[in-house]
Formats: C-alpha cells, structure tokens, sequence
C-alpha cells in the first residue's frame, strides 16, 4: 500500500459519511421536551448540523430557557443518540465505497467531528466504518468546535501531516469554513438542500451541489488523484 497522492484524508462524520442527523434530531427532540419543550422542529434542528454537539446544546439551553446544567444535558443527550444509533445509522453508500478505497491503497484516514468521542466510536463500531478508519478526533478534544479550524488541525496532527497535504470531506458549511481556516483543501457535499448557495461552500475546491444524491467515490477520488498535495 503507498498512497500514490500523497494526500491525507479527514472525514467529518454526521452527514457526510454516515446519515445520522435523524437520530440527533430525534434525541434532541426528546432530550428538551423532557425538559419541557415541544416546539424543537427539523428547521431548528438544520440550523446546527455542523456545530459541535456542545455548542448546540448551549445555544439551544439558552433559547429555551432550560435551567439544567450543560453536562448533565450532554449526557443526557449522549444517552439518547447510541440508544437510537445503535439501533439504525447509515452509511452512505458511495462514502463507503470511496473510504474502501483509499484503505486499499493506504491512504491515511481520521474522522474529525462534532459529536462526542463515545458517539463517534459508538457509530464507527456499529456500521463497521472503524475497521477503515482507525483514527478520530472530537471537538470536545479541542478548545474551539467548527467553524474553527482547531478539530482539523488536530486531525492532520495525529496523523502526521501537514494541512496543505490534507483533503477534507463535509456537508455543512461551518465544516468548510474550518477546512479553509486550516489551510486544507475540501470536497463539500452539502446535506441541507438548498446551502450548495452558501458563500462558506464557494471555498470547496470540489463540491456536489445536489450533495448525497450525486457525490460518487470515483469523481471523489478522481479529482484526488488530479490534484496532488503539493511536493
């Protein structure tokens, strides 16, 4: 194996390799009506995909009003999710395939999320994605979750390469945001239709703006292998 691009790859997780933004929505509907709010909907919910599961969780806290502490409502939440993880999460196909394929040839692969370090392991475990990806990173491992930089950064140093030689895959406009910041390049798969417009997914050096429904492993690994990590 030998990795004939010389580029290192990081994934975001939620929304780009696996469809797990159901599942959150889900947990945190139950998480605030158990705190006594029913008015959490999907548009809410679409505002956050990208942020930190911290970060929303403060947001969210502050919005409604709820009084328990922050950690107690990240465990709560945590709870929630790998209950309904466990039970269904989906990879997309194609992202399979183009991870399939660069484990084949060597490339290094991370995962770096927003989503708590259990909830990545939990995910990876359960779609059997960790035995392709070996190496995570959580924003809750970093001081600032996307859109800055700092999840990526640490991504490219726990595997050992420099940001200019890293690819990053992402849906959500704050994760291309902080791929930029880091000086990496992006393939942007946007996950809400209708943010393929966002001035955040102008910066991708690769987007699909139909995201999912027209990403393909090969046009991925295509421009990959066209655009080699500089010498």
């Amino acid at each position: 194996m030998s990795n004939p691009h010389g580029t290192s790859v990081i994934f975001d997780l939620d929304g780009t390799l696996v469809d797990s933004e159901p599942n959150y929505y889900e947990a945190g509907w139950r998480l605030l009506a158990r705190h006594g709010t029913t008015d959490f909907t999907w548009e809410v919910h679409a505002r956050f995909i990208g942020i930190s599961t911290r970060e929303t969780l403060m947001a969210l806290r502050e919005r409604y009003g709820i009084d328990a502490p922050l950690d107690e409502l990240l465990a709560e939440k945590n709870r929630l999710y790998l209950e309904l993880a466990g039970a269904s999460t989906e990879v997309f196909p194609e992202m399979r395939k183009f991870a399939e394929r660069l484990h084949a040839e060597g490339t290094p692969m991370i995962v770096a999320s927003g989503s708590s370090r259990t909830a990545i392991d939990a995910v990876l475990a359960c779609t059997g994605l960790d035995a392709l990806i070996t190496t995570v990173v959580s924003a809750d491992e970093v001081p600032h979750g996307k859109p800055a930089p700092d999840v990526f950064l640490e991504a490219a140093r726990r595997i050992g390469a420099a940001p200019a030689d890293c690819v990053v895959l992402e849906d959500a406009p704050a994760g291309a945001t902080a791929a930029h910041a880091a000086g990496m390049r992006c393939i942007a798969i946007p996950y809400v239709d209708g943010t393929d417009t966002d001035p955040a997914f102008a910066t991708a050096g690769l987007l699909f703006p139909g995201g999912q429904s027209e990403f393909t492993a090969k046009a991925a690994y295509d421009w990959l292998a066209q655009r080699p990590a500089r010498p």
